[in-house]
C-alpha cells in the first residue's frame, strides 16, 4: 500500500482520520499483511499510509478494544494471536449470537431480506458445487453478515462484527471440503426457511447448532492429521 492509495484520507480530520487508518489496519490484519504477534511499528505504518503518528496510535487503541491488538506495556503494540482454544470460545459466543439473530430475523424479516438471504444461499450452493473454496467463505461471511443485520439490532451487530474480526486472526480453514461446504449450506436453507415461516424458536435452534457444527469442523480441521488421515 502506498502513500498515493491513502491520500483522500487527508479530507477527514479528528477521529475520523483515525478511523479510516484503523480500517487499513484491520484490512492489513484480516489479510496478513500484519502477521499475528507482529509489532505494530508506528512510525513506519505512519510513513506507509501517508498520516501523521497520531492518527496511528489513535487507531491502534481502536483496534485494541475490536480485540485485534494487544498493548503490552513499554514494548508496544501487537497483533493479537488467537490459538485453538480462543477459537472454541468464539464459536461458542457466536452460537448464541447467530441464534438470536436468526429468532429476531424470523420476527422481523420481509421479502426483500428473505430475497437476499435466498440469494446468498443459491451462490453458495454454486460454489460448493464448483468447489470454489474461498468464494464460498467470502459468500458465508456476507450470509452470516446479512443474518445478524435482519435482525435489526445494532447492538447485536456490534458483538458479532467484534467476534468476526477476531476470527480472522486463526486462518485455518474449516470448510476447504466440498462435503463440509454442501453440509452447512444445507444449514443455511434450514435456517431461511425458519426465518420465512416466522418460527422464531426453530431459527434461534438452527442458527446456534449450525454455529456449533462449524465449530465441530473447525476442530477437526485443526488437529495434526497422521499420515493415515492424510492419505
Amino acid at each position: 500500500m502506498g502513500t498515493q492509495d491513502i491520500n483522500p484520507i487527508h479530507q477527514h480530520l479528528g477521529s475520523t482520520l483515525a478511523n479510516l487508518v484503523a480500517d487499513r489496519l484491520e484490512a492489513m490484519v484480516v489479510n496478513g499483511g500484519l502477521a499475528s504477534g507482529e509489532r505494530l511499528n508506528e512510525v513506519a505504518l505512519a510513513a506507509e499510509l501517508g498520516v501523521s503518528r497520531g492518527p496511528v496510535r489513535e487507531s491502534i487503541r481502536i483496534l485494541e478494544r475490536k480485540g485485534l491488538v494487544t498493548v503490552v506495556a513499554n514494548r508496544g503494540a501487537f497483533v493479537r494471536k488467537v490459538d485453538v482454544e480462543d477459537m472454541v470460545d468464539l464459536y461458542r459466543i457466536r452460537a448464541a449470537i447467530t441464534g438470536l439473530a436468526c429468532e429476531l430475523a424470523a420476527e422481523r424479516a420481509d421479502p426483500h431480506t428473505l430475497a437476499q438471504l435466498r440469494a446468498l444461499v443459491a451462490s453458495m450452493g454454486e460454489a460448493a458445487e464448483h468447489e470454489r473454496q474461498d468464494d464460498y467463505y467470502e459468500l458465508n461471511l456476507a450470509f452470516h453478515q446479512a443474518l445478524v443485520v435482519s435482525s435489526g439490532s445494532a447492538r447485536l451487530q456490534a458483538i458479532n462484527e467484534q467476534l468476526v474480526a477476531q476470527a480472522h486472526l486463526f486462518r485455518r480453514g474449516s470448510l476447504t471440503r466440498v462435503t463440509d461446504m454442501r453440509q452447512s449450506n444445507e444449514e443455511h436453507i434450514q435456517i431461511v426457511e425458519a426465518i420465512a415461516a416466522g418460527d422464531g424458536a426453530r431459527a434461534n435452534a438452527l442458527g446456534g447448532r449450525h454455529v456449533d457444527a462449524g465449530r465441530e469442523r473447525f476442530m477437526q480441521a485443526a488437529q495434526p492429521q497422521t499420515p493415515a488421515a492424510r492419505d
